[in-house]
């Protein structure tokens, strides 16, 4: 059980650092409440569900070529900027009576995590170095049988995580002052933009390599 609880810590691990996901679920959050909030989270852990396959059948070598690097550092660029921009556009539009179960509204916020964690490189590399060598350790240890175990484990770590910003988001919508919450809506909306430019210069580089 103790090891179960490590892969669970493990995912944990995976999912804490500040980033482009956090920083959109928290302006989710703030925005539309809970449910839209842990949508980013729900997408983003699909994305990082399909890195976990692209590990274990060993075919994550294919997004580490020039092509795909610079096709992945590009994508994501464009998706933060525009997410980015989008929050600032509507950070003075904040009110208690948005529609928080609109279907094309639910769909699209799960599809921005979803897009942000499957075109940020970042999570490749986390997925590659740290899952990658941990599965290659369990897989020399257990059947398979606890590699799926384990696996799930990670999952679950992740899942705890998201539904935890969510409900960090969302308590900031009802415990704050309008005024308070637009500024947090336009720092997370900058700090998208910023994540952005880092994006669009790695894309750069790998365009245009400095001689």
């Amino acid at each position: 059980m103790g090891i179960f609880f490590s892969y669970v810590f493990l995912g944990l691990s995976l999912a804490a650092p500040i980033g482009p996901i956090n920083a959109a679920q928290l302006d989710k959050g703030i925005k539309s409440g809970f449910f839209h909030a842990w949508l980013i989270g729900l997408g983003s852990l699909a994305a990082d569900v399909l890195y976990m396959l692209t590990v274990y059948f060993g075919i994550v070598h294919f997004l580490e070529t020039p092509f795909m690097k610079t096709f992945l550092w590009s994508f994501g660029c464009f998706v933060l900027l525009y997410t980015g921009f989008e929050s600032l556009l509507n950070a003075y539009k904040l009110s208690g009576g948005q529609d928080r179960n609109n279907e094309n509204a639910a769909s699209k916020t799960f599809f921005t995590g979803f897009f942000l964690a499957l075109s940020n490189p970042l999570t490749i590399l986390f997925w590659l170095g740290i899952y990658g060598s941990v599965l290659a350790k369990t897989a020399a240890q257990y059947d398979t049988s606890h590699l799926v175990l384990y696996s799930s484990a990670v999952i679950l770590g992740l899942i705890i995580w998201d539904i935890t910003m969510a409900l960090i988001a969302s308590s900031f919508r009802r415990l704050l002052t309008d005024r308070v919450l637009i500024i947090i809506s336009v720092l997370s909306g900058l700090s998208l933009i910023c994540f952005g430019i880092y994006f669009g210069w790695q894309a750069a580089a790998l365009l245009f390599p400095l001689q």
